[in-house]
């Protein structure tokens, strides 16, 4: 039997490391679960990609900052500074020996499956400026990712100033480094209320929330506090356009007239961030009561790989759980108490770790009706064509009308009407056939300002859920990065060999046998008959 020089077969990957408990994400769940495993005597490693680098946060990820960070982005030690400052829990982190490390991006995690057999032990890509990528491996993983927001597209949504509530948050307090003096929150949910009393309390002025619906759909106790505060709910409407200025947002103009604010926080839907969990293969499915796609949990909190655990808002949003970090504190220590049993630990845990994490109530309302009203008023009754994906400027009707990218130049042959039914069949449409057809999805941002609408979108047109839509698939790295990061400080030559058929070049597609050694692009016989390899 041959072997293929090109197949897997053989190679080797340069690892830097190996973690017994990797914990990726130092938040609320993050935290208390590195905290938790250590004192029961495990080694943990603690990731958190903030602070963010500066490139990063303007391309949008992971949140939708919005252009709206101030000068003290760009200072590393002072963002450090302040995040250490927002999180006292990371000094407890340090003091018990975890190994932390801040600003470093999980882009990927690694385990056998149905296609990567090949795999012996789970492996995760790390990220940071300083080294660069690496690989590790780990014996276990509690995936902490957080949250991002829905994006919402309205004319003049592309203008600096318009952000998500997660990252206005996250830059007032977390960073102290939002730059903005007057808000108008979109949505009456509890996260946009949430992100209106945060930002009233770092000094932003609210100038009112903006509600498609007929009546605020957030909890009563968080709209009387608003409330107390002079803040009005301003129910039926939407944002209509953007006035923009000089620097960006001046003012919006809404179905009642003219607000001025210079910045506006869309809040219309907190999302679990599984990037990473789905693109590593797990299970996931839609939830109302979670907040929209979340990986299928047992009762340990582990998914579909025994080896990763999944805690705090990746694990599912309730607005309970949004007022109260101690719910994702407790899933945090309850995961870490069976992963220490998992590796071997003797350590006797404190009563209260025992404690399972209570399932969220039945959601108040329904969400995925929600979003889709939202992106009827705000995208499809929009007066213009917003871009819907900022990224590769792509509008609702060019995915609703599957239209390929501009720049192919592409006329249609005759009048008639491009439908989904007719290019995609009966199935429910799959928001991947979209993104390969039109380029939605595509861009620098993978897809994070513009997935959930895309899914309303598709759902709207085929008057179907929101559940009805599959997830979009998620490749790694779940992160941009730069090529001199993402490169390899040491690659096996056997693989620098083949770079090409890694990279899915013609030549793939002819057997191995039947190539010649030495070629060009232009010499490359693409008319010969290709088999698989």
């Amino acid at each position: 039997m041959m072997h293929d020089p090109r197949s897997v077969s053989g190679k080797t990957l340069d690892i830097s490391g190996h973690c017994s408990l990797l914990v990726i994400g130092a938040g609320p769940a993050g935290l208390a679960a590195a905290i938790e495993a250590a004192s029961q005597g495990v080694s943990v490693t603690l990731v958190d990609e903030n602070p963010v680098p500066f490139e990063t946060m303007s391309e949008s990820v992971p949140l939708f900052y919005g252009q709206r960070m101030s000068g003290t982005v760009r200072n590393r030690n002072a963002m450090m500074e302040q995040m250490l400052e927002s999180r006292p829990d990371l000094v407890t982190a340090f003091e018990l020996g975890i190994d932390v490390r801040l600003g470093t991006a999980c882009w990927g995690l690694f385990l056998n499956s149905e296609n990567m057999r090949w795999m012996d032990r789970p492996v995760a890509g790390l990220a940071d400026e300083e080294n660069g990528s690496s690989l590790v491996t780990f014996d276990r993983a509690i995936v902490a990712t957080g949250r991002r927001d829905m994006g919402l597209a309205f004319p003049g949504w592309d203008q600096p100033g318009v952000m998500g509530a997660a990252a206005a948050i996250a830059l007032a307090g977390q960073y102290k480094a939002l730059d903005g003096r007057r808000a108008v929150i979109l949505g009456s949910t509890a996260d946009a209320m949430i992100a209106a009393l945060d930002l009233a309390a770092s000094g932003v002025e609210i100038a009112c929330l903006i509600e498609q619906a007929d009546v605020p759909v957030g909890p009563a106790d968080l709209l009387a506090r608003l409330s107390a505060q002079g803040v009005e709910v301003k129910c039926n409407n939407c944002v209509q356009s953007v006035v923009p200025g000089r620097d960006g947002v001046e003012g919006v103009v809404i179905d009642g007239g003219h607000l001025d604010c210079d910045l506006v926080v869309i809040g219309v839907g907190a999302v679990p961030m599984i990037d990473l969990l789905a693109a590593a293969g797990c299970r996931v499915s839609y939830d109302n009561a979670r907040g929209g796609f979340v990986p299928d949990l047992d009762e340990q909190l582990c998914s579909s790989f025994p080896q990763l655990q999944v805690v705090g808002d990746c694990a599912g949003i309730w607005a309970g759980k949004s007022m109260d970090p101690a719910i994702a504190e407790t899933e945090g220590r309850f995961a870490a108490r069976y992963a220490a049993q998992m590796l071997g630990s003797t350590v006797e845990p404190a009563e209260n770790t025992f404690a399972a994490p209570s399932p969220p109530p039945e959601h108040a309302f329904d969400i995925g009706a929600y979003r889709k009203a939202w992106v009827q008023r705000s995208v499809l009754d929009a007066e213009t064509e917003p871009h819907v994906c900022q990224c590769e400027e792509v509008s609702a009707r060019e995915i609703l009308e599957v239209r390929p990218p501009r720049y192919l130049e592409w006329q249609a042959s005759d009048n008639k009407a491009r439908t989904l039914p007719d290019l995609l069949g009966e199935a429910p449409p799959d928001p991947d056939q979209i993104k390969r057809l039109t380029r939605a999805g595509m861009g620098p941002c993978q897809g994070r300002r513009c997935r959930e609408q895309i899914q309303a979108l598709l759902a709207l047109k085929s008057e179907l859920p929101l559940s009805a839509i599959p997830l979009a698939g998620y490749r790694a790295p779940v992160r941009p990065m730069p090529l001199k990061t993402a490169a390899p400080a040491i690659e096996d030559a056997a693989i620098a060999a083949q770079w090409d058929s890694w990279f899915g070049m013609p030549r793939q597609w002819t057997p191995f046998w039947d190539v010649e050694d030495f070629y060009t692009v232009s010499s490359l016989d693409t008319e010969k008959p290709h088999v698989s390899e």
